[in-house]
């Protein structure tokens, strides 16, 4: 693969990644509708989201660097934002993502260092989108849902995979297949309760 390739599928993935919760959290504050929104979905990607940028910067992958960052701040606004719509009594769910399934990688990283804590942070990114998935497949009502968060989450997952296996790194490769994986079955949960999340956006409609 050509280095023209990769840096392009770098910037894809930073657009992706640092933009995907942007029309989450736009239709949460839109809306205030949390109907199929996960609060500890939203908590748990805070806290990998900071796990990522913090690998990258250990391991020298500039790459997840500036897409996790912003992605980081996304879900911060994506937090304030369920919390208005859903109430204060959500607080303790998004806590748990926040706090409790946030720290798994720790021990990890204190036992083999980065490059075993960063494995940990790829496979967390399937616990990081579980509690969506459950959400999702669990309600009835899907309004509070951004189909286009999960449209690039998907494509985010795909340029990630590709990208671990280029340059051979574990944690990549393991994140990219979940989040593809995890992601896809949103997406088919959208389309099967008649959402459409492919459907062609006319000019001037929201995205989100």
């Amino acid at each position: 693969m050509t280095a023209v390739l990769v840096t392009a599928m770098l910037v894809i993935a930073n657009i992706m990644g640092a933009g995907m919760a942007y029309p989450q959290a736009a239709r949460l504050v839109r809306q205030r509708n949390s109907d199929g929104v996960s609060g500890v979905w939203a908590g748990v990607s805070l806290s990998m989201n900071l796990w990522w940028m913090a690998y990258g910067l250990a391991e020298g992958l500039w790459g997840l660097v500036p897409v996790s960052a912003v992605a980081a701040v996304l879900y911060g606004v994506t937090i304030v934002a369920y919390v208005r719509a859903a109430g204060r009594t959500t607080i303790p769910g998004v806590a748990a993502g926040l706090f409790v399934l946030g720290i798994v990688p720790l021990p990890v990283l204190l036992v083999g260092g980065w490059r075993l804590a960063g494995l940990a942070i790829g496979l967390c990114y399937g616990m990081q989108l579980v509690p969506a998935v459950v959400a999702a497949c669990r309600s009835r009502e899907l309004e509070g849902l951004a189909p286009s968060t999960w449209i690039m989450a998907w494509i985010e997952a795909v340029i990630w995979l590709a990208y671990g296996a280029v340059v051979l790194d574990p944690a990549l490769l393991a994140g990219g297949i979940l989040g593809t994986v995890m992601s896809a079955v949103i997406l088919t949960r959208l389309t099967v309760t008649g959402h459409r999340p492919f459907r062609i956006v006319r000019p001037g409609w929201a995205v989100a």
